[in-house]
């Protein structure tokens, strides 16, 4: 009665546990602790939306069971998204279903598409439901090369070439979490020629499709011609507005796979809360100001990071995408490992980040820094950095910048 079960038996011991322990104690003994660890938004939801949420729950009628697949007005406006920005047309009834978050959409049509033996193809390092959502539900994961180039391509053929049974699905991501990587229409095309001779389901996760800093524009692998015969795509309102407590999500394109998962769905869920459909209606169709302004923010963030960092002899790539930093172990400190360096950076800096190999062991090497505190915070946090390296050797010794002196605003919104 005492043994673990079978499902949980195929998950390993939960690799952020450590760092979220050791955040945790520091807390409770005081300590501030700036945390960049999770993807969790600490801006307001844009106020039109809110009220929209108010005015629809203020209506008792609102109160009852939803529909697991999502409102009728809402996968409307989800199809009317897609066309605005991707020139991508979808059928509302047929094409789009409503997911309680992308992550809730992805797990269950992993459920509902994969048999026990199956292989799927993920990259590696990757957002962990990537690949647990499908070793929950039975299959057998084969990594592939995280960066959208040839290489990433060579091991598509070498995975279906060697693999008994041939791989049944792959998993593309991008902007990428965590490696902040973006893909062009160009290599979707590739990726989808491949994948339709060969027979295999394309699941993509644009999450982060409107947290972009450069001239590359994140396309949607629906706009490939012939993409909606073996792909569906999930997107989110958790980050585009700021929604991520809200849980709302979405699930487009082949109609296929939109079938299997509303049929799961429609065992398992009523849905989202009516008022938050009814106000994420609002947040696709109505005024776009705040997305620009939510990708203006997170550029601001990237900048002051980036620039922090660089300045105490910690290089780290720019990131084209997503709100994440995806930075190399200084050298003296690579031998450790992730984990044991994340815990370190908590207890001598008090700056909370994500270990790589949380990611997949081709993350070990890495940790994840999220841009999820305002720049005062910060370039608090580059300071504190800046200290901890120097105590280790590493770095300019350099005094504080006039721009690093000002005032540490104790909460999170900028």
């Amino acid at each position: 009665m005492t043994e673990e079960f079978h499902r949980i038996r195929r998950l390993p011991p939960y690799v952020f546990a450590e760092v979220n322990k050791a955040k945790a104690a520091a807390r409770a003994r005081g300590e501030d602790i700036i945390d960049l660890g999770m993807g969790n938004p600490d801006t307001p939801t844009p106020p039109h939306i809110v009220k929209k949420l108010v005015e629809t729950v203020a209506d008792p009628r609102s109160h009852r069971y939803s529909v697991s697949r999502g409102i009728p007005g809402l996968r409307k406006a989800l199809a009317g998204y897609y066309e605005r920005r991707f020139d991508v047309k979808l059928d509302p009834e047929t094409e789009v279903i409503a997911t309680l978050g992308s992550k809730e959409g992805l797990a269950n049509l992993a459920s509902a598409i994969t048999s026990p033996g199956d292989t799927i193809l993920v990259p590696n390092p990757s957002y962990p439901i990537h690949q647990f959502g499908f070793i929950i539900a039975g299959a057998s994961v084969r990594s592939i090369p995280a960066h959208p180039d040839e290489n990433m391509l060579r091991a598509l053929e070498r995975a279906v070439r060697h693999s008994v049974p041939k791989p049944t699905a792959l998993i593309v991501n991008f902007p990428s979490n965590p490696t902040a990587y973006l893909a062009d229409l160009d290599f979707y095309k590739e990726i989808v020629a491949f994948c339709r001779k060969e027979e295999i389901f394309i699941l993509s996760d644009l999450a982060y499709a409107e947290i972009y800093f450069g001239d590359l524009v994140p396309p949607s692998i629906l706009a490939v011609p012939g993409a909606k015969d073996i792909a569906v795509e999930f997107t989110s309102l958790s980050k585009t507005y700021s929604m991520a407590g809200w849980r709302m999500g979405f699930a487009a394109g082949n109609p296929h796979l939109i079938a299997a998962l509303t049929r799961i769905k429609s065992y398992l869920d009523y849905g989202a809360f009516t008022p938050i459909q009814v106000a994420a209606v609002a947040a696709l169709s109505g005024p776009q100001d705040c997305v620009a302004e939510i990708r203006a923010m997170y550029k601001e963030r990237r900048d002051v990071l980036l620039r922090g960092l660089q300045g105490s002899g910690w290089d780290i790539p720019s990131p084209e995408g997503s709100m994440f930093a995806w930075a190399p172990i200084p050298e003296p400190f690579r031998d450790m490992g992730s984990v044991a360096f994340s815990k370190l950076l908590l207890q001598e800096a008090g700056v909370a980040v994500a270990p790589g190999l949380g990611f997949g062991e081709h993350g070990e090497g890495f940790v994840r820094i999220g841009l999820v505190e305002n720049t005062q915070r910060l370039r608090q946090a580059t300071r504190a950095i800046r200290g901890f390296l120097n105590a280790h050797g590493v770095g300019p010794a350099q005094p504080a910048s006039k721009s690093d002196k000002q005032p540490v605003l104790e909460d999170s919104a900028s």
